[in-house]
């Protein structure tokens, strides 16, 4: 059987493993799932006899909130080598074999040949093949594309959107918007965000401009926009924009988030070396997120902006990091799940129901081994991965 298809499961599943994780630890070793939701947790749960109950044996293995990737070019980003350049759309299989249970789908460079229409109907996809799924309306430039030719509207009208990016700046590759393009932008995103009742962030990509954050310094110093309404991602492209992004996170109480390269460069860090940066600088790890960038184009360009080549980036290096953070012991497994899950799922404003295993929460929910390797993974409570 194929787990992508596990729709024939009972309504009712009664998970056991050895371990779980809230993320903080918890005396229990069974989790009730009913209706795609997590019913109870404790030991020894009794089900009544006759009741319609799958059991998932599986006490080797420890039960975490199932991963959030908030950067993810779904659709295959790229194409700034022209089209012969454009990434691959990813795979359900490989979201899920990294225990990532929700993914949030973002356009970048190329908004021309792969337009916010696209990007919602893989989305939609996705979810036919039961991973959590979301999107970004816009793109790289200003004004942003949109389904309903308004920021607003997208905001309000479509369920799948949640918020604006990845809206570059400091990027030769950026449209080059002005500071009230930015403020603009990033308010009719709160507005139409709140009469949809979503978080409505804006995702904003940072290149290796000599500007740096200072378009959003700018933002939240000369406007009332509150800081948790943008998050800069790609923060550890360099190390002096990360030394920047360590400042700005703590002058304004802001999260960032770190990209976890494949190849992090001569003068870019790894995931883990970023996050292990931040904690020594005194960013609170509530303030961190990682994500993976997975599917987008990594170019390469000389000093004058010429294209040179490029890779295509993959999640592998996500959870690479993060189990590093653990196993080295940066950080212990109950807070470095929230930079890929509980921290994920309050920037984006999924908190009420995503990144935590508790009563009424979403049964998203990865299984890992002893060497945190996800072995299976649970979106609402049907099995979307399993190994062999």
């Amino acid at each position: 059987m194929n787990p992508l298809h596990d729709r024939d499961a009972p309504l009712i599943t009664l998970l056991r493993v050895g371990r779980v994780f809230a993320p903080e630890a918890l005396d229990a070793t069974d989790i009730l799932i009913a209706d795609g939701r997590i019913a109870a947790l404790g030991r020894d749960l009794a089900i009544p006899d006759g009741w319609p109950v799958r059991f998932i044996h599986a006490p080797e293995l420890t039960a975490v909130p199932a991963f959030i990737d908030q950067h993810v070019h779904v659709t295959g980003g790229g194409g700034e080598g022209g089209c012969g350049t454009r990434c691959p759309e990813i795979a359900a299989h490989e979201i899920a074999s990294m225990g990532i249970g929700t993914v949030v789908g973002v356009l970048g460079t190329d908004s021309i040949s792969r337009s916010p229409a696209d990007l919602l109907a893989k989305v939609r996809g996705i979810r036919a093949e039961g991973i959590a799924a979301y999107m970004y309306t816009g793109a790289y430039r200003v004004p942003p594309p949109t389904l309903t030719g308004d920021v607003q509207r997208d905001l309000a009208w479509i369920p799948e959107v949640i918020g604006l990016g990845e809206l570059a700046i400091s990027d030769h590759r950026s449209s080059q918007p002005s500071h009230e393009e930015i403020a603009r932008v990033v308010s009719d995103v709160r507005v139409g965000a709140m009469l949809a009742d979503k978080r409505g962030i804006c995702h904003f990509h940072l290149g290796d401009g000599k500007r740096g954050l200072e378009p959003l310094r700018r933002l939240l110093e000369d406007t009332e926009i509150p800081a948790d309404q943008v998050i800069p991602t790609h923060v550890n492209r360099h190390r002096a924009l990360l030394e920047e992004a360590a400042d700005y996170a703590l002058r304004f109480d802001a999260s960032i988030d770190v990209t976890a390269f494949d190849e992090a460069g001569d003068d870019g860090l790894s995931g883990f070396d970023a996050v292990s940066r931040l904690l020594e600088r005194g960013v609170p790890v509530e303030r961190i997120t990682m994500s993976s960038d997975c599917n987008g184009s990594l170019p390469e360009f000389d000093a004058h902006g010429a294209y040179l080549g490029m890779r295509v980036a993959r999640n592998t290096a996500l959870i690479a990091d993060w189990q590093r953070l653990v196993h080295e012991n940066v950080l212990p497994l109950e807070s470095a799940l929230g930079l890929v899950a509980g921290n994920v799922a309050r920037v984006l404003g999924l908190h009420v129901h995503k990144g935590r295993l508790a009563v009424g929460f979403d049964a998203d929910i990865a299984l890992l081994d002893h060497d945190l390797q996800p072995q299976q993974t649970f979106v609402a409570g049907k099995c979307v991965y399993r190994t062999g």
